[in-house]
């Protein structure tokens, strides 16, 4: 029961982490559309006819390249504090930690919105709101893993792994749907109700969440290493979050869908992901081979966006189809990437029964991934002026060479988990 109950809380604290992060992404288009296309208000004066409906500073014609430093504000911030978060968990109640980071995440996603109602109109301000909020959303993840693991032994993966890690998906899913009520009548919504949403879930984990079996009088689990995580490569993390943040736009500025419309259909890619989680744990329960199960559908991914991109849009049918089956073999993988480090590092002796030292490593290692979920949508903000067809070939090749580090990992990381270990003891 304690498990149980433990898995649910995790679940619904990452995914509130992950719904506060979606909306930025649906509220894109609303703040840069084609005003041509509606009636301008005849007492409206003084501005340009193009570009009089949008949102200043995003009205001008480098909107592309603001969206993209607001976006890396918040990613670059939580690609350096995530090398520094697994050491404070460590050191920190899990707790206490937990609870501060998503009421500061509240606070820092609900100010974002603040700023339609407060008329700001600076890029500065909405650059260091997303900054640190990406500073303290670093408490999700090396926390949830800490926590996990000090229910959880060794044996308890895959199937249940590839479910639990459907958070990231089921988190993206809502925060589209949720900020895609509000986005075309006050965008400052689609900001504040996740922001709440997650100060809640921060609430209830300071009241509920048991950080040890020990803390209730439970046995700990036999552990002969630690539970596999799911971790990310640089790459394959950087397909991932280009996605998160510029399909919606992209939906609607190939589809013409209105911003609901295309933060909507956007949410088809997470569910493709979640599918594609628990397919990928499944596989590799079965076969025993999670590195080539990563391999494989990696493999397939590429040719799959290519055609996405290409095909995808031509009729609803189409659109649907491609979106699942590409956010299955892209965020399927997500869960199963780097279990060869994981298994390592959990059979590991100097690691057995240590969850908190597991900590640190998850976030040194989802540290390095995230340096790619910031290089994805910067890329994206320069490519996508371009055109969308070099943004879809700088993704197509960021998959491969994510494929290619799956084999990799065996050869390079290998002999240094000991040296890794040594410096976090």
């Amino acid at each position: 029961l304690g498990e149980g109950f433990t898995l649910f809380l995790t679940f619904l604290f990452y995914t509130s982490y992950h719904l506060s992060r979606k909306p930025i992404s649906i509220v894109k288009s609303e703040l840069h559309k084609n005003c041509s296309t509606l009636i301008r208000p005849p007492n409206l004066n003084g501005t340009d006819n193009e570009t009089w409906c949008d949102w200043a500073p995003f009205d001008q014609d480098n909107y592309q390249t603001l969206f993209g430093a607001v976006d890396n504000s918040f990613l670059v911030a939580y690609a350096i504090g995530m090398f520094f978060s697994g050491i404070f968990g460590e050191r920190v109640p899990l707790r206490y930690y937990l609870t501060t980071g998503m009421l500061l995440s509240g606070l820092f996603t609900c100010l974002f919105g603040l700023g339609f109602y407060w008329n700001i109109h600076s890029i500065w301000y909405y650059a260091f709101v997303q900054a640190m909020n990406g500073l303290v959303q670093t408490t999700g993840w090396p926390a949830v893993v800490a926590c996990v693991g000090n229910w959880f032994g060794k044996g308890k993966r895959g199937f249940i792994m590839g479910v639990w890690n459907s958070h990231t998906s089921v988190g993206n899913i809502l925060g589209s749907l949720i900020a895609g009520i509000f986005v075309s009548s006050a965008w400052g919504m689609s900001f504040i109700v996740p922001g709440i949403i997650i100060a809640s879930t921060g609430i209830l984990c300071f009241f509920f969440l048991v950080e040890k079996p020990e803390d209730v009088g439970c046995s700990p689990p036999q552990h002969h290493g630690v539970m596999e995580f799911s971790l990310c490569l640089l790459f394959a993390k950087l397909v991932s979050y280009t996605f998160l943040y510029w399909l919606p736009l992209y939906i609607s500025n190939v589809a013409h869908f209105d911003p609901k419309e295309a933060g909507d259909m956007s949410t088809l890619f997470d569910v493709g992901g979640i599918v594609g989680g628990v397919v990928a744990g499944l596989v590799s329960d079965q076969t025993g081979g999670r590195a080539s199960t990563c391999c494989v559908m990696l493999i397939v991914a590429a040719p799959m966006l290519f055609l996405y991109n290409h095909i995808g849009q031509h009729s609803l049918a189409t659109t649907i189809g491609m979106l699942l089956v590409c956010g299955a073999l892209v965020n399927g993988p997500y869960a199963l990437i780097t279990t060869a480090v994981s298994a390592d590092l959990g059979t590991h002796e100097s690691l057995s029964g240590n969850s908190r030292a597991l900590s640190t490593v998850t976030a040194i290692i989802d540290g390095t991934g995230s340096i790619g979920a910031a290089l994805g949508p910067l890329l994206a903000g320069v490519i996508s002026p371009t055109g969308w067809n070099n943004v879809f070939f700088m993704l197509i090749t960021a998959d491969i060479l994510a494929c290619l580090l799956v084999q990799c990992i065996w050869k390079v990381f290998r002999p240094r988990y000991s040296l890794i270990l040594k410096l976090i003891q």
